[in-house]
């Protein structure tokens, strides 16, 4: 038996604009396009750019904001941090929200919760407090605060000033798999049943209970408050040891670490804290990160998109993913990051690179 021949096809010499342009109508109602017209990029980076919030500019306007609205009408009384590529987006890059918070004393922002995870890093202030599923965590200027998704929360001040913090949040995430569910409490409180000193007394040592298993189900944080002051001798202790360097580019820079796993703290964000030491001049870096810094303590210069900014205490920072920049400190300054690493990293999508000055 004979085998089958092949049908015969004629295949065009040159390209013909006029049938091109007629075949994109003919498929342009069948919500098709050709792919080799399309206009998406296939390089590293984004839309995104540079930007600096300085905290001399933004807390009048949170004041200003105080006089404006009440905690109860706002709900989270917070200016949030827009891209000046994204805006009426409400991000500060394509992957987080970046946002400022104050609440005042005696003030109370109801309890809800949300698929998306948030942290929190506190700015100014003493005598706020927030809850996370019943436990009571005290705010302190420097903290880092986790808000595991889907865990009711609640933020109150029983100081005598205003309290501001950073929120950090991985809302673009569940809003590009169309996940975003939010509830509000019956309350505005949700019961506390502990403090966050039982959490930071069991987990906060690099020890676990021979009973935990919370981690390994579920993959909760079971440490939701690092304290500045912890984290300041950390990085201490690491700038004396004789055998740490600082990195070219970052200089000491730790990482913030879910204690049960040793991984990132949500399986989205990572948070790190770094000291600039006096005199470091830093080497040019990029990646893939999609960046916010906050001034932790004193100042530093970053060149970044073409422009040289001078951070002081509390200004707010974001680097675009593959935007080179470079950090120098004439005196001690600190940093306390949030990225997006941890979900570029499980996926196998993260890079960096250390480039010549």
């Amino acid at each position: 038996m004979n085998a089958p021949q092949p049908h015969s096809f004629h295949v065009p010499e040159v390209n013909d604009p006029v049938a091109l342009a007629a075949f994109k109508a003919q498929i342009a109602p069948l919500s098709l396009m050709p792919l080799w017209e399309r206009t998406n990029r296939l390089v590293p980076g984004s839309e995104c750019v540079p930007a600096v919030w300085p905290y001399a500019q933004t807390r009048p306007l949170l004041e200003q904001a105080c006089g404006l609205i009440s905690k109860k009408q706002a709900d989270r009384r917070v200016l949030v941090m827009e891209n000046p590529a994204l805006r009426g987006s409400s991000y500060i890059t394509n992957s987080l929200f970046a946002g400022l918070q104050i609440i005042l004393p005696g003030e109370v922002a109801p309890s809800h919760r949300h698929t998306p995870n948030a942290l929190r890093f506190v700015v100014e202030g003493e005598g706020a407090y927030t809850s996370v599923d019943g436990i009571k965590i005290q705010m302190q200027p420097g903290d880092f605060v986790v808000t595991p998704a889907w865990a009711w929360h609640d933020h109150g001040n029983l100081g005598n000033g205003p309290v501001v913090w950073m929120d950090g949040l991985d809302t673009p995430f569940v809003g590009l798999f169309g996940a975003h569910f939010r509830e509000n409490y019956a309350d505005d409180t949700y019961p506390v049943h502990c403090s966050a000193d039982a959490s930071v007394s069991t987990y906060g040592f690099n020890l676990l209970p021979t009973q935990h298993q919370r981690a390994a189900t579920d993959g909760q944080p079971p440490l939701l408050v690092y304290s500045f002051e912890r984290t300041r001798q950390a990085l201490s202790h690491l700038a004396a040891s004789p055998d740490q360097s600082p990195d070219a580019a970052q200089g000491y820079k730790l990482r913030y670490a879910n204690p049960a796993t040793g991984g990132y703290p949500f399986t989205t964000m990572a948070a790190f804290m770094q000291w600039l030491p006096s005199g470091f001049r830093g080497q040019a870096y990029r990646s893939t990160d999609n960046a916010i810094f906050n001034v932790a303590e004193g100042s530093c210069r970053v060149e970044v998109g073409g422009q040289t900014h001078h951070l002081t205490a509390h200004d707010v920072l974001v680097v675009p993913p593959w935007e080179t920049y470079r950090f120098e400190a004439d005196s001690h300054c600190m940093l306390f990051s949030f990225t997006d690493r941890a979900a570029q990293v499980a996926l196998g999508f993260w890079r960096e690179e250390y480039l010549s000055s």
